[in-house]
């Protein structure tokens, strides 16, 4: 019994000696700076527990989300491969496409600091055409749907390079679904 209560004081003494001060309310604790990660959850993961990888398609030249189910989100250059392998049959049979054949040739992709940047290899002439406008917000459109990316710039030869917006306008600014919503197909 002697032994039980040295050892019940010993742990009060611990506790009260951990060096934890006690306040009579909480105490405000400063936002540190820099840009955060979302703290919103993973919005790919399904009920099953795996991810959902999100790729925007074309319907009637509008961009459509499709949401395919995966082991878990890839890194951004795999992603991009894969929206970049096109529909796949059942989408195409529900009527989806790609403006990704033969347009904008992509190399690569990383991630720094949220902006996913993509490595174009082939000059696409920048006129602002339809498809080509299509293919880039397919890009963003995929990209941006992940939580880890909240905007996406384009590299030609390791220089920035200009890409329309949904307006047609020409820009090396990160870009964002929001630019091209007018090409959104309504859900």
């Amino acid at each position: 019994m002697r032994r039980l209560g040295l050892v019940a004081i010993g742990v009060v003494l611990l506790a009260a000696g951990c060096g934890v001060p006690v306040d009579d309310a909480p105490r405000p604790v400063p936002v540190p700076p820099g840009p955060f990660a979302n703290p919103a959850p993973d919005a790919t993961a399904t009920s099953s527990g795996r991810s959902a990888e999100p790729l925007c398609f074309l319907r009637d030249d509008r961009l459509v989300r499709v949401v395919r189910p995966v082991d878990y989100l890839p890194d951004v250059a795999t992603h991009l491969k894969h929206l970049l392998a096109g529909p796949t049959e059942a989408d195409r049979d529900g009527g989806l496409t790609s403006a990704l054949t033969g347009g904008a040739v992509h190399t690569g992709g990383r991630l720094t600091a949220g902006v996913a940047e993509v490595e174009v290899a082939e000059a696409a002439d920048e006129s602002g055409r339809s498809d080509e406008i299509l293919a880039f917000g397919q890009i963003v459109c995929t990209l941006t749907s992940r939580v880890d990316v909240h905007a996406v710039t384009f590299r030609r030869d390791g220089r920035p390079l200009e890409v329309p917006r949904a307006d047609g306008a020409l820009t090396t600014e990160p870009l964002t679904a929001a630019d091209y919503r007018s090409l959104m197909a309504a859900r």
